[in-house]
């Protein structure tokens, strides 16, 4: 069952399920769950690896990082890959599943951020991937509302996120073993 904003803001005050939330989602949040502000933007180069028992990203770069008093903005270039961290962190208790997906506003202007779930137990900023399809520039405006979040009950039990992206880690250092 999707839960709904009068019990995610209840969650929120007590269990402190999102951090960091805009006053515009605490206030009056739209649909069915919160959207959630790009933190960090990061470019990325090189080889990346994924084997059965180990790992290792490609190397990224920060371009850009929110700054509330001073607002900025980056151009996304055409049919570019890069990596966005959120500002606000989840802390999903055991019974939660969160799932994502991107705003509209998004997709309808050829960009796409990559939408995904987060595991109950994970706690920590989302990291994911945004991507220009155009063959023209965009401007995005760090801190603005790009994903979408829905939080669902878990029946019947569950493990917990026990993986190494805990607390919104973007990348490996070096080749890791896997939990």
């Amino acid at each position: 069952m999707i839960l709904g904003v009068k019990e995610l803001l209840k969650l929120v005050k007590e269990k402190n399920l999102v951090a960091n939330l805009s006053e515009r989602e605490l206030k009056n949040p739209e649909g069915a769950g919160f959207d959630i502000r790009i933190g960090e933007l990061y470019e990325i180069s090189g080889k990346g690896f994924l084997g059965v028992e180990e790992r290792e990203t490609p190397r990224i770069r920060l371009l850009a990082k929110f700054n509330e008093e001073k607002p900025n903005k980056i151009l996304l270039k055409p049919k570019t890959y890069y990596l966005m961290k959120t500002i606000e962190k989840l802390n999903l208790p055991e019974n939660i599943l969160a799932l994502f997906t991107p705003r509209s506003t998004l997709y309808r202007s050829g960009v796409y951020i990559f939408g995904g779930q987060t595991a109950p137990g994970y706690k920590g900023e989302l990291t994911t991937g945004i991507y220009n399809f155009r063959d023209d520039m965009f401007d995005l405006e760090i801190g603005s509302r790009v994903i979408h979040v829905m939080f669902f009950e878990v029946k019947g039990g569950t493990n917990l996120y026990r993986g190494q992206w805990q607390g919104g880690r973007v990348t490996t250092k070096r080749k890791e073993k896997q939990i």
